[in-house]
């Protein structure tokens, strides 16, 4: 059987759509299968009451001239095509402690940064900067995220161990910039005596360069991304659920899709979560102690969400985030019991090209355990598949939405009359739209006690079934931008594709 494409894609998040585009631009003839209507993964975005809120991507990191992300972006062709607004330099994330209602501002730019923390903490300027030094230290060790290619292990060996938290607290004495270091955990699902020091390094290092926002959100990639992808040639199918990897003499032949039909190529990538991927792969290539690795796996944790249209006019937009804790004690959020939740939230303004002064809409987000809706599990609701999981299901989301509200009141007195309306996510919706299995907001779940446990290769004993860069797992759209950059070396020349993005 002759093959349909040179290579299929499986999913089309952003690190299927920027392995789409450049394998596209290097000569492969691509498809990219995704079985939700939208495309884009994290990137989708959608609309209340005429209000366009984003699913996953509230604001990006690393974008201004000369950084990294600005590289690549202008490689794809995105600077030019985005809309895009920079935030407030002196304040991308506010930490506020609602116990004494003191508030810190994390800045752009490494000296700006250093500056507005020694305002707020006399006497700690040098623990700061040593702090600023350790993050760039870091950061340096990462071939690709500083756009080289090196041995990945040899440089970074030495950091993977380190400890976020033990690491902060070993900088500083003071409990309070302990805290703020660690305030904007939520962007990573920090666990506290757990979360590797090099995810907090690598996330903040990109949003302390600069930080933005997509106006009218972040769809607009997917958008630019699947035009440049069909421009080369390749083809976009959505509604097409991919069902099995079927292998037969040591290679995969084609993809099943639900209805049936078969998708044929001679390379096959997967971005899927890796457990997903081998649990539609049936291969005695796949041996059963690396199956059972991965399945091992503990991912991050959820989240639930409120999306509030806000009443025209009655609410300020604000040009940075607000992570809003009940006290000190940023790392306990993650697990506290029910009827303490929530101890931590995060708030993110929807950019809007039609408003610059009042906020539309705002995104109220804070974590919470799949197993919190465990009762719904066996349910399935998305707007291709619509169900109904019943008048139990909404009134939980309705209690937990007004308890989180509530939270927020306390920052942000009477900010219920300027909400006109609100819709809510759960761990079920992410899970049915985005695809993992439990909701996770970010994938594998690092621990700086065993770094290697969690390391995939893009590259499978099967010869021609890559994973989208699941070795580095980095989030954010600068993470999954370079892991699928990873994954195109399998493909091609990484250090020619490297050059041309460097001198794009």
């Amino acid at each position: 059987m002759q093959p349909e494409f040179d290579i299929v894609i499986v999913g089309s998040g952003l690190g299927g759509l920027v392995c789409g585009a450049i394998l596209g631009a290097e000569g492969y003839r691509v498809c990219i299968l995704e079985k939700n209507r939208q495309l884009g993964g994290c990137l989708q975005t959608f609309a209340r009451d005429s209000v366009l809120f984003d699913s996953g991507v509230h604001y990006i990191g690393g974008l201004s001239e000369g950084q990294t992300l600005n590289k690549v972006f202008k490689y794809l062709g995105l600077m030019d095509a985005l809309k895009l607004q920079q935030m407030d330099e002196d304040v991308f994330d506010k930490i506020v402690f609602l116990e004494d209602g003191r508030e810190y501002a994390m800045a752009q730019g490494y000296e700006r940064f250093i500056d507005t923390l020694a305002a707020d903490f006399p006497g700690e300027r040098d623990n700061i900067r040593q702090y600023c030094n350790k993050i760039r230290e870091v950061c340096s060790k990462f071939p690709l995220y500083n756009l080289r290619v090196a041995d990945n292990f040899a440089e970074k060996a030495e950091i993977l161990e380190i400890d976020t938290k033990a690491y902060i607290e070993s900088v500083t004495s003071n409990r309070r910039l302990q805290e703020v270091l660690a305030g904007n955990n939520t962007l990573y699902a920090g666990v506290g005596d757990k979360t590797p020091f090099y995810v907090h390094a690598l996330v903040l290092n990109s949003y302390i360069e600069s930080s933005w926002k997509c106006v009218n959100g972040g769809s607009q990639i997917t958008k630019h991304l699947a035009k440049r992808i069909r421009a080369n040639g390749g083809v976009i199918r959505n509604y097409s659920t991919v069902t099995r990897f079927v292998e037969k003499d040591g290679a995969i032949q084609y993809v099943e899709l639900a209805d049936g039909t078969t998708v044929t190529a001679k390379h096959f990538i997967s971005n899927l979560h890796p457990q997903q991927t081998l649990e539609m792969t049936e291969s005695s290539l796949l041996r059963s102690v690396y199956r059972k690795r991965i399945a091992r796996m503990e991912n991050t944790i959820s989240s639930f969400c409120v999306h509030a249209v806000m009443k025209p006019g009655s609410f300020p937009y604000y040009k940075h985030n607000f992570y809003i804790h009940e006290k000190n004690g940023v790392w306990e959020a993650i697990s506290c019991e029910e009827d303490k939740w929530p101890q931590s939230c995060c708030i993110f303004f929807s950019a809007s090209s039609r408003s610059s002064e009042f906020a539309e809409g705002m995104c109220i987000l804070a974590y919470m355990p799949f197993g919190k809706f465990a009762d719904w599990q066996h349910t399935f609701n998305t707007d291709t598949i619509p169900g109904d999981r019943g008048k139990d299901y909404e009134q939980y989301k309705k209690e937990k939405a007004e308890t989180l509200i509530s939270f927020v009141e306390r920052k942000f007195p009477g900010i219920r009359e300027s909400i006109q309306s609100y819709y809510t996510s759960t761990p079920l919706t992410y899970r049915d739209y985005i695809g993992t299995t439990d909701g996770s907001m970010y994938g594998v779940s690092k621990d700086y006690k065993d770094p290697l446990s969690t390391f995939i290769s893009p590259l499978t004993r099967i010869p021609n079934l890559c994973l989208t860069g699941q070795n580095l797992m980095l989030h954010g759209i600068l993470g999954v931008s370079i892991s699928a950059l990873s994954t195109c070396g399998v493909f091609t020349d990484l250090e020619k594709l490297i050059e041309k993005i460097k001198h794009a």
